[in-house]
């Protein structure tokens, strides 16, 4: 008998087409009832099915069209915006084109005759199903209707809202939209942070243009463009951030340095503000810092498996010093608290002395330097002393009297992490007798220097095989014979990375032990190339080699490599 599709159900189909077996779809159906899914949702829970997958099979079995993840891309607010977004978000529906008295509406579920029958009503017109997935509709409502939100209706979008901030000085300051006489700008500058806060967004930059201001945001350590609002708005805005973080309106001639503490209905985060004079006008940046539970740990940093026993080695350590380095943004202080989240334990007197304070760990004593009224690292890691420490972490060195400290420190029984910027491992140690160090004590103290980098990770979604030219090759330091044994991926772009082909970030790193050879070469003053040179005799992986590694796992592509590691010489 010729099996049909379109009389059968979805665990028939998936296993007529081979994607699953009889078991699994069996097991499906024993644990559907604790779900509370369709037997297709089950399956994806339990693995046994992609969502494309589960797509084909409704296409078999429903004969509706799917639609193409290219045309998500392009889809015209105007004709998403026809359905308001409430009923979008709670129906699973998107509105994706309009030909004549029809308008294409993607579905979850196209089956559901009462939601086409309420679009009827909404839209006026006649509704085609087309089927799309739930995770694929998810980040399309998402990356549509927030796009919606951000334009010039921006007031009637927003509403009116409470905004709430503190001072250094811990001193309230209530912005009320309602109240305020500019408050399409209380508005914007809200809309701004909260969006940049839904985003994951680590900076937001505030710059004006001849015409407009540009709004970006750093996310996944890449710039984004997210709005342009008139340049009509600007001085309001940067006038705004002055008063929150009780800087000096009158002053649009020199730098400016502030912080404020944000309250939103989503969470709490501590912002850096930084204003400096342009020729355009002032140009604001906001460091957006979470005050939540840090959510890190060692196992979702991106250690190669013998970088992460290298790491979790040293942290056993009674006494000595372990620096990480690399420039800003490269995830130095998210590892060093992933560290001490690790080892922290109620035996342990863990003391921090931070500028600032990035993240918050329960448990471990956490001081923040205030230059306004001579906190300096120096004085604070002087008074740390007295407070009975086991483990200490020196947020960065920044000087020799910070150094110096350091070093007695771990010398006197301590365990310290600290950080420092520099290109690599070997280079570190060189930066801290340039510091003023002596190398006696350097060597003497040292355990672990490890460099570090962050690179973007390939999204899932639209991961494909790529082909590099033969200037990434030669840039990457790959030769013609190693790529042909490399599978080299990339993203095409999709709803769910915004078109970026990638999403989320991971480390690569490189871990210089102090051996008894290395510390003699510093005893003897060697210069960072012949440090470097023991090292790698010594099965050391550099930056660019833990790059390659996860280039070659399909995680990342040879653009980010070569953006973020130099290549040794062929």
């Amino acid at each position: 008998m010729t099996f049909n599709p379109q009389f059968a159900r979805i665990g028939e189909i998936l296993v007529h087409e081979g994607i699953v077996t009889e078991e699994q779809v069996k097991e499906a159906m024993n644990k559907q009832p604790n779900f509370g899914l369709k037997m297709g949702e089950t399956l994806r829970k339990l693995g046994y099915i992609t969502e494309q997958d589960l797509l084909h099979a409704l296409y078999l079995q429903l004969q509706y069209e799917v639609v193409q993840e290219n045309e998500l891309l392009e889809l015209n607010p105007d004709i998403v915006k026809m359905i308001p977004e409430p009923f979008a978000v709670e129906n699973r529906v998107i509105a994706i084109r309009k030909e004549g008295k029809t308008v294409y509406v993607a579905m979850t579920d196209p089956e559901n005759i009462v939601i086409q029958d309420n679009l009827k009503k909404i839209l006026g017109k006649n509704i085609k199903p087309v089927l799309i997935g739930e995770s694929t509709l998810t980040d399309t409502l998402e990356r549509y209707y927030k796009t919606i939100r951000t334009t010039s209706q921006v007031e009637d979008a927003v509403g009116s809202f409470e905004f709430v901030a503190m001072d250094e000085d811990e001193n309230e300051i209530t912005i009320d939209s309602s109240k305020e006489a500019d408050a399409p700008v209380v508005k914007l500058v809200n809309l701004i942070i909260t969006e940049a806060i839904k985003s994951n967004a680590t900076d937001i930059h505030i710059e004006p243009l001849t015409k407009e201001t540009r709004i970006r945001f750093r996310i996944d350590g890449a710039l984004r463009e997210v709005m342009s609002p008139p340049i009509g708005l600007h001085t309001g805005i940067v006038s705004l951030v002055k008063v929150m973080s009780k800087l000096n309106i009158a002053e649009r001639r020199l730098p400016q340095d502030g912080h404020i503490s944000l309250k939103t209905s989503i969470k709490s985060v501590d912002v850096r503000v930084s204003i400096v004079p342009t020729v355009t006008g002032e140009k604001v940046v906001l460091r957006l810092l979470d005050k939540g539970e840090f959510g890190f740990s060692l196992t979702t940093l991106g250690f190669l498996e013998r970088d992460q026993e290298i790491f979790r080695k040293w942290l056993r350590r009674p006494y000595g010093i372990t620096i990480v380095s690399g420039p800003t943004g490269s995830g130095k202080s998210t590892t060093l608290h992933a560290a001490l989240k690790a080892i922290r334990d109620i035996e342990t007197n863990i003391v921090t002395v931070e500028d600032p304070v990035e993240y918050r760990l329960d448990g471990i004593t956490q001081i923040e330097t205030n230059a306004k009224i001579d906190l300096t690292f120096a004085r604070a890691l002087r008074s740390v002393l007295r407070q009975d420490p086991d483990i200490i972490l020196i947020g960065e060195i920044r000087d020799e009297e910070t150094a110096d400290i350091a070093i007695k420190f771990s010398l006197t029984g301590h365990l310290v992490f600290t950080t420092l910027h520099a290109n690599d491992a070997a280079s570190t140690i060189t930066r801290m007798l340039d510091i003023g160090i002596p190398a006696y004590l350097v060597a003497s103290s040292l355990n672990l220097v490890m460099a570090q980098r962050l690179v973007r990770l390939i999204c899932s979604h639209c991961k494909a095989d790529y082909t590099p030219n033969a200037v990434e090759l030669r840039d990457a330091g790959i030769t013609a014979e190693e790529a042909k044994k490399i599978k080299f991926k990339k993203g095409t772009g999709c709803v769910h990375c915004d078109n970026t082909g990638y999403s989320g970030r991971t480390g690569i790193f490189e871990m210089l032990e102090v051996t008894p050879e290395i510390r003699k070469l510093i005893f003897i003053g060697a210069n960072q190339d012949e440090i470097k040179e023991a090292a790698l005799r010594n099965s050391m992986l550099t930056l660019h080699q833990s790059g390659l590694e996860k280039m070659k796992q399909g995680m990342t592509t040879i653009n980010e490599i070569i953006k973020f590691t130099v290549a040794e010489e062929l």
